[in-house]
């Protein structure tokens, strides 16, 4: 069974940053390209960022220059450092496979507010 488990979150202040954490199980972790998706208040839920399991990022391009994913294959973790954070940047942060399983299976999410 996936357990995917996020940590992390926070209040913040604009143009402050935060590291978000993924530990997965249930899953083999180094052969998946995973992601970290957002859902804003009000809004779908949307990719942000991903990493292949060689390392190749991908970014939206809400997010580029601001965002970095990483991970540890050996870990099985899957981070995401968020640099001068915006308003548009709350929501709550969850990470996963990538693409969807058609049965997705999510953690709890870590919210993320950033105030001004």
């Amino acid at each position: 069974q996936v357990q995917l488990v996020e940590s992390g979150g926070g209040l913040v202040q604009a143009g402050g940053s935060l590291r978000l954490s993924c530990a997965a199980s249930g899953i083999i972790f180094s052969t998946q390209t995973m992601g970290w998706y957002r859902q804003a208040p009000g809004k779908q839920r949307e990719l942000v960022a991903s990493i292949t399991r060689g390392g190749a990022t991908n970014y939206a391009d809400s997010v580029k220059a601001r965002f970095t994913i990483s991970r540890d294959n050996a870990k099985n973790t899957v981070w995401l450092q968020m640099n001068s954070l915006k308003l548009e940047d709350t929501g709550v942060y969850y990470c996963n496979i990538v693409p969807l399983p058609l049965l997705a299976s999510w953690g709890q999410g870590t919210q993320v507010t950033v105030s001004s």
